[in-house]
């Protein structure tokens, strides 16, 4: 009788599961409905604790609100009914338009949606205008940046990818361009639908038609002929990097301003996202930095902030890159020239001297290093920082990056994980521009060393549209503020 009862029990306990499943699945099916409507007809994006709500994938949504109530470390959990009643109510509101919601917050600090709409001023507000963007390269980063732009609901407004610059190349090229978009080895195969309009040299992207250009330099290009003008160009390509080179790009009619997925000489500003984009204003050039910098620097702010930097040394273990060799030969840099696949080689990085162009206060106090070793994608940063003030502990100065992390305004930059098991697939994919490793933090006296993982493809890329977004002149509404 015990076994009966006792498999009755477990059968129930499936079927309770399985129940409480089915219902979360279908409450996630509206919301994404609901989120397309918001984003397609009001320009209004709802994020969970600064990361965008897939809109693609049932089980991705299910899994975002898994992670978002381990992330609030014990606290109130995140229920997709949550959210699923704010949006209901965001949708049932005309008045909001051009905003960003952010229902993890909004949840996390009991705040009512209705009392949070009415503490924003909804008249006269922005509303944004389509944004006309170009890729001048289509590599790795110009790639990934295809992917997020067009991943997302279809808008009238925001950043519109127009063309895709390349250069001159053999009959088949815009198939395997094609191909390479939606195949990736590392992010794996490509959620949308790509397709080939070979009548009009170009690549149709979820619904969406992206022209090809052929040309060797910006010179060759008017816009204008394929209807783009006062267009964003997102130049991937490294291969111009001081003003003189990428004003080019300005040179070619229908083009407004440059920003180059690189770190910039002479003047131009090397801007981190979240950090120092204030200063960018009417700037017609202006550079995303590099992956590391954008995945190290708002660490370091808000350490420098609460313990203060007197001195440190960055070493960052890195992914190997397509500028290396797969085996042995010739190759101007040093080093460069052995096996990316068969050995860890010593490189220079200029990261930790970027720092200080986007961080002022910490100009001259950092010394970096790079170590290419044989992986594809993300990347760890380590981080030896000597502090004016001493954290009382390791768990001390781990509760400090993690209240960063959960905090609306580092949210989007830094991200936190305490797991045992991390390794580095575990962050592929990741937006997040840098994530805290609490396991491997080490503080004697007032010597700290924090470890920051990083997907130098998606998290820079995340990052690069934030930037393109604001030299866009695409603004929105905070909520909460």
């Amino acid at each position: 009788m015990f076994l009966v009862s006792q498999a009755d029990t477990l059968r129930q306990l499936h079927q309770d599961h399985l129940n409480n499943y089915n219902n979360q699945e279908q409450q996630a099916i509206e919301l994404i409905g609901l989120l397309n409507k918001l984003y397609n007809e009001q320009d209004v994006q709802v994020t969970l604790f600064g990361e965008t709500l897939d809109t693609t994938s049932v089980g991705q949504l299910l899994a975002m609100h898994q992670k978002a109530a381990i992330r609030e470390q014990g606290g109130k959990p995140i229920a997709i009914a949550d959210t699923l009643a704010m949006v209901r109510v965001l949708a049932a509101s005309g008045d909001v338009q051009s905003a960003r919601v952010d229902v993890g917050q909004l949840i996390a600090t009991d705040t009512d949606i209705q009392t949070a709409l009415q503490a924003i001023d909804t008249s006269g507000g922005t509303v944004n205008e389509a944004t006309d963007v170009v890729l001048y390269g289509f590599g790795r980063i110009g790639r990934i940046l295809t992917r997020l732009l067009l991943s997302q609901a279809s808008s009238a407004k925001g950043l519109h990818l127009k063309a895709i610059v390349v250069r001159p190349a053999a009959a088949g090229d815009l198939a395997k361009r094609a191909s390479l978009l939606e195949r990736d080895s590392i992010h794996g195969s490509f959620s949308g639908d790509v397709s080939v309009d070979e009548d009009n040299n170009g690549i149709i992207i979820n619904g969406r038609f992206v022209q090809v250009i052929y040309a060797n330099d910006p010179s060759e290009i008017d816009y204008t002929d394929y209807g783009i003008d006062n267009a964003l160009v997102i130049d991937n390509t490294g291969k111009w990097k001081d003003e003189a080179g990428l004003g080019k790009h300005l040179q070619s009619n229908g083009v407004q301003k440059v920003l180059l997925t690189a770190p910039a000489s002479g003047d131009i500003k090397n801007v981190v996202y979240g950090v120092n984009n204030d200063t960018v204003g009417d700037d017609t050039i202006v550079s995303a930095a590099s992956c590391t910098t954008n995945a190290i620097t708002p660490a370091l702010k808000v350490l420098n902030d609460e313990y203060g930097i007197e001195s440190g040394h960055v070493e960052t273990i890195h992914a190997f890159t397509n500028d290396q060799n797969l085996v042995d030969n010739y190759h101007k840099s040093d080093r460069r020239g052995r096996s990316a696949t068969l050995n860890m080689v010593i490189t220079s990085t200029g990261a930790a001297k970027a720092v200080g162009k986007a961080l002022p206060e910490l100009s001259g106090k950092l010394t970096g290093n790079a170590i290419r070793v044989p992986i594809p994608n993300v990347s760890l940063a380590i981080l030896n920082l000597n502090l004016e003030k001493a954290p009382q502990s390791t768990e001390a100065l781990n509760d400090f990056m993690r209240q960063m992390a959960n905090s609306s305004t580092w949210q989007s930059q830094i991200a936190y994980t305490d797991s045992t098991e991390a390794v580095s697939t575990d962050f592929i994919g990741t937006k997040h521009v840098g994530i805290v490793d609490a396991q491997a933090t080490i503080v004697t006296d007032n010597h700290a060393t924090v470890y920051i993982w990083y997907d130098n493809e998606v998290g820079y890329s995340t990052q690069v549209l934030r930037l393109a977004t604001q030299m866009g002149g695409i603004s929105y509404t905070q909520i909460p503020a």
